[in-house]
């Protein structure tokens, strides 16, 4: 047979899709749903092997749904707003919106190239005004049920870039693009609630059974949901001091108080104290979140005044602190060095007293910490009323004293805080908001949406592009229609991927959502996507379906029902002897897999690490795909190692999924040739047949499993084991080898139709079908024909194998015996001995005692 051609059979059958509209989806209440969505890309300009791997992922289960019945939607779009398309404006030139949309179309043709089985009708980009102008529109409702909010807070300010940046784009004290020493400086920003709903979100984690363990405890460590007390420790010419603590059973073991450098105490303080002034922009010029400041130095100043523990007759001294946050708990904290590490490092370092009370069991009341602290379970002592009490019991015992001397309550605390949105930036969803210096903060009109970003715009100076322009935020008040200013910050770019789900029920609706869509196609099924996702783009999503829910646009609580997080793609690296970083292509290759530069030099060859510009071990898909095609690449991507896991791209196993592609081409060509696809099947089948048959059922119930269980690599090691038992069939002519084969070639072309469609279509075709194998239904398996009709039995004599035959299952004990003891080998060993007994075990083994 000919060779298989992928380049003119992808093109080929892509063209048919798209011209039958094969993936267009539309709702249909007389059918079971089924929506599938990976993670929408950002439009950086090309897709990598992430994308690649992703989409082939998702992919595979769409087909597979579609081919079990359901109505499957499988849409595509464009996480476009963000800061890179600023950057390109200003390194290039380019004005943010051509460089985003020549990207998105370059961008769409190569996930065209890869025949995804994806709704392209239902296409947006985030940065469409279609779009976020509904974005705006849910935004003005949640103002309307008080959802929304404007405050002052603190902020990470860049003053190179001039803009707001949030804690994760703050790489040691500096500016993650800038390089700048970050700020800390109050400003006006806009917040969403998700507060309101920080006990729903964590709870309802629990129903989430298809969302990895790993995600939901990542989640709820982000809401940090903790018991504690709030407890108020008197200060002499101060307000009492407020603390949030989990552990209120060290309290007799307080050695000190330390406060946020954000803290009112500490700014009042700081007035009339140029040091502790000095103190605090240090602070404030440091790490800006919790796992940072795990690892920085732990500084205090001592403010000079005292606190006075509750219960007690004494007075502690009150720091300044560089590790305690002002948004978590209350910015305050007591220290108790013997029972936290962090806390006993600072009273070492600053000469506070230890005072250990609480003793492992076993301990006497001599026991005392040295230099680590002590966490464990244990009894209270040196602690007055609290001695001899549990853990658990003192905590109990503290609060039941502090609420009825009223210096404490019993309280929930969340480390979630509210979601600050607005961002310094042109690119990016305009806030639909007015200033107006008599009417306060006025909403734009409903009819007067979407406020578009204005085109005429310039990046030649820091900051903000729509401060900076002439015209575009000078209006009339919406309400007094007199001269006012828009707002000026936009959206930050997490809102525009948390509802995008959502929009993808109705992309043209005159709504958000229309709600009638969204009950049919929410929640979404399978979402796949990076674990790089699996707090903050979650988390808002989970957030903004309840929002939704309560402004009426849709009733489903989560947007996911079930999720699935995808490794890394992967690929070793090649440096010169200098340490610079070498492409493949620019590598000569020698034996053992060694390599020099075209200069001679020597290559190092690194591990296997996340594909990267930088490294330059970057493969590019489209090179990939134009040299074996789309499936093959889709191949290797399910094949090599199991989907959550991080794959490593090798050469010689993507050459060896092209090798599988065309030796599977010859296997079902040739083997159609000449067969009779239409045999009924018969009565009698040799014993040949029936192990194909069991092998064809086998394959369909275990590969649609594996399937569903995101196993892609188990279902490709079956396909490999069910085509090679194909291609091993000899059939004899007789009416149930025709038949055998004739349902195994046709089995296997629709089993690996999901996988690698464009070949799957094309062998379908040679089967004679009109309709296309996409349309087609997933093969059934039938349980009886998937057990073994005949069983291989070994015979021991004295425990050692002598023999085997070969029974039909389930035979009768009598017969297998008399057949066991009929083989001439069993003769031979027994002799002239006298049987004494023989032992059968029903399918497995023949045992003979002599």
């Amino acid at each position: 047979m000919t060779r298989y051609n992928a380049a003119l059979t992808e093109e080929k059958w892509q063209k048919i899709w798209a011209e039958n509209e094969t993936f267009t989806a539309t709702e249909d209440l007389t059918r079971q749903k089924y929506y599938v969505l990976e993670m929408f890309p950002y439009p950086s300009g090309k897709i990598h092997m992430g994308h690649v791997r992703n989409y082939a992922q998702g992919d595979v289960v769409a087909r597979y749904r579609r081919a079990k019945g359901y109505n499957v939607l499988h849409p595509m779009g464009w996480d476009a707003f963000g800061m890179p398309a600023e950057n390109a404006a200003m390194e290039h030139n380019v004005h943010p919106a051509k460089w985003t949309y020549e990207n998105i179309a370059h961008m769409r043709g190569q996930l065209k190239q890869m025949g995804l089985s994806l709704d392209w009708s239902r296409e947006f980009a985030t940065c469409d005004p279609d779009y976020y102008g509904q974005e705006q529109k849910m935004f003005l409702d949640f103002m309307e049920t008080d959802l929304v909010y404007r405050k002052e807070s603190w902020v990470n300010w860049d003053p190179v870039d001039n803009t707001v940046l949030a804690n994760e784009q703050v790489v040691d004290g500096c500016g993650w693009r800038s390089g700048a020493p970050v700020e800390r400086r109050r400003l006006s920003q806009w917040f969403l609630k998700i507060t309101d709903y920080a006990e729903e979100l964590n709870t309802a984690l629990d129903d989430l059974p298809r969302w990895p363990e790993k995600v939901r405890t990542m989640q709820k460590n982000w809401i940090g949901r903790s018991e504690g007390l709030r407890l108020f420790f008197d200060i002499e010419g101060h307000d009492p001091l407020e603390v949030y603590t989990t552990r209120p059973d060290t309290i007799f073991g307080a050695c000190g108080m330390a406060v946020a450098a954000d803290h009112p105490l500490a700014e009042k303080l700081a007035q009339d104290n140029p040091a502790l002034q000095d103190f605090i922009l240090e602070c404030r010029s440091g790490a800006t979140t919790e796992e940072a400041m795990e690892k920085m130095e732990k500084k205090g100043f001592d403010t000079g005044i005292t606190a006075r523990a509750p219960f007690q007759d004494r007075d502690m001294p009150v720091f300044v602190a560089n590790f305690v946050l002002m948004e978590y708990g209350t910015g305050a904290i007591f220290m108790s060095a013997a029972h936290d590490q962090r806390d006993l490092d600072f009273a070492r370092k600053y000469g506070l007293e230890v005072r250990t009370v609480i003793r492992p069991d076993g301990e006497d009341d001599n026991y005392a910490v040295d230099k680590e602290a002590y966490t464990g379970p244990g009894k209270l002592f040196n602690s007055d009323f609290l001695d001899g009490m549990t853990i658990d019991e003192a905590k109990a015992e503290v609060a039941r004293r502090a609420e009825q001397g009223g210096f404490g309550k019993k309280t929930i605390n969340f480390r979630l805080r509210d979601w600050g949105i607005s961002r310094q930036r042109y690119w990016g969803c305009p806030i639909p908001v007015v200033h107006c210096t008599d009417c306060g903060i006025v909403p734009v009109a409903k009819s007067d949406l979407p406020v578009t970003l204005p085109d005429d715009v310039s990046f030649d100076k820091p900051g903000n592009p729509l401060e900076h322009h002439p015209t575009w935020k000078d209006v009339d008040c919406p309400k007094c229609g007199k001269p006012a200013r828009r707002e000026t910050d936009t959206f930050d770019t997490f809102i525009d991927s948390s509802w995008y789900f959502a929009r993808f029920c109705s992309p043209k609706s005159e709504n958000p959502v229309d709600q009638a869509a969204a009950d049919y196609w929410l929640p979404v099924d399978q979402y796949v996507g990076g674990v790089e996702h699996a707090i903050l783009h979650l988390l808002y999503s989970r957030f903004y379906t309840r929002a939704m829910k309560k402004i009426g646009l849709s009733s489903v609580a989560e947007p996911f029902d079930g999720l699935f997080t995808q490794g890394m793609v992967c690929h070793e690296t090649y440096t010169d002897p200098e340490g610079n970083w070498i492409l493949p292509s620019d590598l000569i290759w020698g034996e053992g897999h060694t390599a020099r530069t075209k200069e001679g030099q020597d290559v190092t060859i690194g591990r296997s690490v996340k594909m990267s510009k930088s490294k330059k071990n970057v493969v590019d898909p489209t090179e990939i795909i134009d040299l074996y095609g789309a499936d093959t690449a889709r191949w290797f991507m399910l094949s090599d190692s199991p989907p959550e896991r991080d794959l490593e791209w090798t050469e010689e196993g993507v050459e060896g999924a092209w090798r599988f592609t065309q030796r599977l081409w010859r296997t079902v060509t040739t083997g159609l040739e000449g067969l009779d696809l239409s045999t009924s099947e018969p009565d009698d089948f040799t014993k040949a047949a029936q192990d194909l048959r069991r092998m064809t059922h086998v394959s369909i119930d275990s590969i649609g499993r594996d399937i569903e269980d995101f196993h892609f690599n188990n279902a490709v090691a079956q396909i490999y084991k069910f085509s090679n038992a194909v291609a091993a069939f000899k059939s004899d002519g007789s009416a149930g080898d025709v038949f055998a084969k004739a349902e195994a070639l046709t089995t296997l072309i629709q089993l690996v139709a999901p996988m690698m469609p464009h070949l799957a279509e094309e062998m379908w075709q040679k089967t004679g079908n009109k309709a296309i194998v996409t349309d087609s239904p997933w093969p059934k398996a039938r349980p009886e024909l998937m057990q073994e009709n005949m069983v291989t039995i070994a015979i021991q004599i004295k425990g050692k194998l002598k023999d085997t035959i070969e029974v039909a299952k389930d035979m009768d004990k009598g017969a297998v015996e008399k057949l066991a003891l009929a083989s001439e080998k069993i003769q031979r060993a027994v002799g002239d001995n006298p049987i004494r007994k023989v032992i059968v075990v029903p399918n497995r083994i023949v045992n003979i005692v002599i």
